[in-house]
């Protein structure tokens, strides 16, 4: 054993970053218009499957925010010929999982569960999509739930400060909307969920993706079997107007009365993955405020103490995204730690980073990337990114790579046009009494109270 004064040993390299082993993929679309993914990986006798509609609350957001998420939930619960209680015998009889989901821009039904039940499974995920019978009991629950989580989301701060920015940078695009009232929820009826049901759970509008241990071959005739006479139109995509350009910094403050901490975000409008200057900026977040080992984490958490865990992230949606920064800290230090977010926002926008930062950076979105594609639910939600986003064919091949060949030039562009701090929004959720007048060095400040309505406005 080494002595307590014995020097430390330098970490051993790196050894060089191993090739992925890409499962063989294949895709079909069937006559009805339903795109099909399969990724053969025979490791282990699972299959992953996922149902995608490419509709979800945003396209019923500003007349019926949150249906989509409801219709989801409820999707699950019987269908013309199983009742729940079936469908829950059912997956565990074949040891399976079921989720269903909706978020932005798309709804899904997912199943996993051992591949020799890969065609009961495919034939649950079919019944669930096609012949959902949404029962009133199920439904009324639902609502009554979703009621209650509101309730606790309006005394949530994080809640508050994402509802915040997301109307603030959005606007009147639908993206702004990230959550109904609950008197909205209490006056939806279960037709309004059949509707959005019928009119977007479609083949013409659907991609099914499968991962796992089966032949490529015989996994499309069993979907082509319990999918191929499905037929209904395609939805139309609605025009979405676009988002507000802001000029200078603005301050929207969120009043929770007695708290003593403040949330704090600040946000602007960003770029999705389709754009050009993805990768650049992947990388610039990284170092700035996207790993635990970022300058935002050194700076606010390591030398001043502030918080436990800044971060930066940007958020990619289908038509627009947009770029965010998150700390919650204590009341009399939020403007100490506003400063050095901007701080630290203006030096990666002013200096190169260095190539110690570079080079951690780069490891470590390629040492993420690979975990990510290390298992069968990992590897479906990464080509779901693909396929849902219509990103080129080889994004998944390529990614290690195109992060590997950035520069700190890169990083340098990407932050001057993608960290708009001379415009960013600022959103503090707190004491109205204990921070405004913190609230006030950034710029012209508007209050709200926790449902959005204004309370007060000053410079």
């Amino acid at each position: 054993m080494a002595s307590p004064s014995a020097p430390l040993k330098s970490p051993p390299p790196l050894t060089p970053e191993r090739a992925v082993a890409w499962p063989k993929r294949t895709m079909r679309t069937l006559a009805n218009g339903m795109q099909v993914v399969l990724a053969e990986s025979r490791g282990f006798p699972k299959i992953s499957a996922q149902l995608y509609f490419r509709s979800g609350n945003a396209v019923v957001a500003h007349r019926l925010p949150g249906l989509a998420d409801m219709a989801a939930s409820v999707v699950r619960t019987g269908t013309a010929s199983r009742s729940s209680r079936q469908i829950e015998e059912e997956l565990r009889r074949m040891g399976a999982g079921l989720g269903t989901y909706a978020g932005a821009d798309s709804s899904s039904i997912s199943i996993s569960g051992l591949a020799e039940f890969s065609s009961r499974m495919l034939e649950l995920i079919a019944d669930l999509a096609r012949h959902a019978s949404f029962p009133q009991d199920e439904f009324e629950r639902e609502r009554r739930q979703r009621i209650e989580e509101l309730r606790v989301e309006r005394t949530t701060p994080g809640f508050l400060a994402n509802e915040c920015l997301r109307r603030v940078l959005f606007g009147g695009h639908p993206y702004a909307i990230i959550a109904p009232t609950e008197e909205q929820v209490a006056s939806y009826r279960v037709e309004q969920l059949e509707q959005f049901y019928r009119h977007h759970y479609v083949p013409a509008d659907a991609l099914l993706i499968a991962v796992g241990d089966f032949s490529a071959d015989a996994m499309l005739a069993e979907i082509e079997r319990v999918f191929g006479d499905w037929k209904a139109p395609q939805p139309e995509t609605p025009q979405s107007p676009a988002p507000p350009r802001h000029s200078g910094r603005r301050v929207h403050l969120v009043h929770v009365p007695g708290t003593v901490q403040t949330q704090l975000v600040l946000g602007n409008l960003g770029i999705t993955r389709r754009d050009p200057d993805w990768y650049r900026l992947v990388l610039a977040n990284s170092i700035y405020g996207g790993a635990f080992h970022s300058r935002l984490v050194a700076n606010i958490r390591e030398q001043k103490g502030y918080t436990y865990s800044p971060r930066s992230g940007v958020n990619p949606l289908r038509q627009l995204g947009y770029f965010t920064v998150h700390a919650a800290v204590r009341n009399e230090v939020a403007a100490a730690t506003l400063t050095e977010m901007f701080y630290e926002m203006d030096r990666m926008r002013s200096l190169p980073v260095t190539s110690e930062e570079l080079d951690s950076a780069r490891n470590y979105l390629a040492g993420v990337f690979s975990l990510g594609v290390a298992t069968q639910d990992g590897l479906l939600n990464q080509l779901s990114t693909v396929y849902l986003d219509q990103l080129p064919e080889n994004y998944l091949d390529t990614y290690r790579e195109r992060i590997r060949a950035l520069t700190a030039d890169d990083v340098l562009a990407a932050a001057r046009r993608h960290f708009d701090s001379a415009n960013i929004q600022i959103i503090l959720v707190g004491d109205q009494d204990q921070i405004a007048a913190q609230a006030a060095l950034f710029g012209p400040v508007t209050s709200y109270d926790a449902y959005g309505a204004v309370l007060a406005s000053a410079s």
